[in-house]
């Protein structure tokens, strides 16, 4: 038997409860991981309230995972030996990561450099590939380029200004006030409170009145509808937190590309290859950090039974950075 977290009906974070299931045993091509630490992300609160048809209950939610392989049951090959440490975004339709341990297709993990903590890790996988699918696969943001970030001072935000700076854009993000000087500190040219009344002015002002290339944005398809008619003709928006409505867009007119960024539905939509595809993006991002190009965000560490009450504030949008639950081996 092991502890977990554990969701008995889809509902909010607060029915979520501690409890005790057996250990998963990892079928053909698995691996066991024993669970280090897992970055929560607003997916984890967003799908628990709906629930999944492919969920047996009592589910254990968890994405983003870092752990170290107990066991490569029959995976193949010997890629990843026992005593890897490893990290990787989990299919939501499987068991989730808070918990002792878990099993995790041996295809979708990304090996852990010797000098970055599981901590940190565990905080990259949703957030950090969300924004490096958006800024390097499909804007392809290129040096001297416009680019608005709306909502810069969140997880996928935060890493969208890092990865945009670095790749030479002119980068503009909104934020609330109290963010300004942290958004600005990931590389940000210029940050703009994003309750001004007259924040589409004072957009397209920061680029001379000549639009963006690229927009990303974190916020809502309503904001992300918003930032389509702030493009220069020709550019793009990758919508993360939902497809923006294009009835407000002109047919032959900015001609824009809309991206909806959807991590998880590799898994759900794609094949084998997509799969591999999420591997090889986290292995990216990992040694981005490791060399120091893309600095981890503001980390809170919090116990697995904190987990609700960390994930209830982020639904209020009360979080900068990243929380990452820390599993207490002594518990196991």
């Amino acid at each position: 038997m092991m502890r977990a977290l554990l969701l008995d009906r889809p509902g909010p974070p607060s029915s979520l409860r501690l409890g005790e299931v057996p250990r998963p045993t990892p079928g053909v091509g698995e691996v066991l991981v024993r669970v280090d630490a897992v970055g929560l992300n607003p997916v984890d609160y967003q799908i628990a309230s709906g629930g999944h048809s492919a969920w047996t209950y009592p589910h254990i939610p968890g994405l983003d995972i870092a752990g170290v392989i107990q066991d490569t049951g029959c995976a193949p090959d010997g890629r990843v030996p026992a005593g890897t440490r490893v990290v990787w975004h989990q299919d939501l339709r499987r068991p989730g990561g808070l918990a002792a341990f878990v099993t995790a297709p041996v295809d979708v993990l990304a090996v852990v450099p010797p000098r970055i903590s599981m901590t940190v890790a565990a905080s990259l996988p949703c957030a950090g590939m969300t924004a490096y699918q958006a800024v390097v696969r499909r804007l392809q943001v290129r040096r001297g380029q416009y680019a608005l970030v709306q909502g810069g001072a969140g997880g996928v935000g935060g890493f969208a200004v890092q990865l945009l700076a670095a790749a030479g854009a002119r980068v503009v993000a909104t934020a609330s006030p109290s963010n300004h000087a942290y958004v600005c500190g990931l590389g940000a040219h210029t940050v703009l409170d994003y309750r001004r009344a007259d924040l589409a002015a004072a957009l397209r002002a920061a680029t001379a009145e000549r639009g963006f290339d690229a927009v990303v944005d974190t916020v809502s398809p309503s904001s992300a509808a918003q930032g389509l008619l702030l493009l220069h003709h020709g550019g793009g928006l990758a919508a993360v937190a939902g497809r923006p409505s294009l009835d407000t867009v002109e047919p032959f007119g900015i001609a824009p590309s809309l991206h909806e960024i959807a991590l998880g539905a590799a898994y759900a939509h794609g094949d084998a290859e997509d799969r591999v595809e999420l591997a090889g993006m986290l292995t990216e991002l990992l040694r981005l950090v490791d060399e120091g190009t893309l600095i981890p965000l503001p980390i809170e560490t919090v116990q697995l039974a904190d987990t609700p009450d960390a994930l209830d504030r982020l639904a209020q949008r009360h979080v900068r950075g990243k929380i990452v639950v820390r599993m207490e081996r002594s518990r196991e």
